[in-house]
């Protein structure tokens, strides 16, 4: 398999999550995550909304309150403080001026950064627990195809392996649409991703296929982004150990003629454990990878499935 190791991408990140000290109290929430381990392959853009509109440090905390699908950033002791609409044109500007990003993460349940689960306060003190932070969900709706995670969220290794192999494939559309769109360059881009998208979920794998085939039929320039959001999209409902033995299983496929029946049956045996829980993902992979580099194949070598981030994260020892 290829040893090339992956681009360094750009990530921005609320800067309370780098141990940075601009929370409303003048301490921060630093993520041994993002700090130490992700630290290592990615660059940071970091940003704190509530500080980039002019709020001090410390200073009064803002709450949100109101309807949760439109909420308002209000003071929680100077209610009359409403600092709604410049969260939402600082998250306009962000997204439009951070072309070079490849992902963002928030802090959760913060008023202005959380991504889900913020509480919203009623006129009747009560919380409702499912409104988004105003600069988040502005930059979410500029930005529906780029990567958004809350650093709590990713202690789910799951969810964490979800993200960054989401951008991963984040970051080579935007190489390959600073190459140029081409029809040949958006096939090839879907040939590499094929796998990683079946993993996640197979039924927009047929359906984008589907898309492509006509192809011939569109403008590259307009066909091209509306392949990639219904993919991004796609990547973010997360494999299963269902459908990451399905995938397995294809690509044992092309390995048939290539190996004793001894080695074709040991593989089965561990995808079989793999799926019934016994052993982690990377204890199959580890094995095909091994075939593979013994009987190479032009087309499996080019797979994002077969290592879709850095090898050293190990984000599959643990799903």
């Amino acid at each position: 398999m290829s040893s090339v190791q992956p681009p360094r991408l750009k990530l921005a990140i609320s800067a309370c999550l780098l141990g940075n000290e601009v929370r409303y109290n003048g301490g921060h929430k630093q993520s041994q995550l993002c700090r130490q381990t992700l630290a290592q392959y990615f660059d940071f853009q970091p940003l704190c909304p509530e500080v980039a509109i002019g709020l001090g440090i410390p200073r009064e905390p803002i709450r949100l309150v109101g309807d949760p699908q439109a909420p308002r950033a209000v003071g929680t002791v100077s209610r009359e403080r409403d600092v709604s609409a410049p969260l939402v044109a600082y998250g306009e500007r962000m997204a439009a001026e951070l072309t070079d990003i490849s992902g963002l993460i928030v802090m959760q349940k913060s008023p202005s950064c959380g991504m889900e689960r913020v509480k919203v306060y009623q006129a009747n003190g009560r919380p409702a627990e499912h409104g988004q932070g105003l600069f988040t969900a502005t930059f979410a709706r500029l930005r529906p195809e780029l990567p958004i995670e809350e650093d709590g969220r990713l202690n789910d290794p799951v969810l964490r392996e979800n993200f960054i192999a989401r951008v991963y494939a984040y970051g080579d559309w935007q190489r390959l649409c600073a190459e140029g769109l081409t029809r040949k360059a958006i096939i090839a881009f879907h040939s590499r991703h094929k796998y990683l998208l079946m993993a996640h979920n197979p039924l927009k794998y047929r359906e984008l296929g589907r898309l492509l085939a006509g192809i011939g039929e569109h403008d590259p320039a307009e066909l091209g982004p509306r392949y990639f959001a219904a993919l991004m999209a796609a990547l973010q409902k997360c494999a299963t150990r269902g459908t990451h033995a399905n995938v397995l299983q294809h690509l044992s496929g092309y390995l048939r003629r290539a190996l004793p029946s001894e080695e074709r049956h040991e593989i089965q045996q561990l995808i079989a454990q793999y799926r019934s829980g016994v052993v982690p993902l990377v204890v199959p992979l580890t094995l095909l990878k091994h075939h593979f580099r013994r009987h190479p194949d032009r087309y499996i070598a080019v797979q994002a499935y077969m290592q879709p981030h850095p090898e050293a994260l190990s984000l599959r020892n643990a799903i």
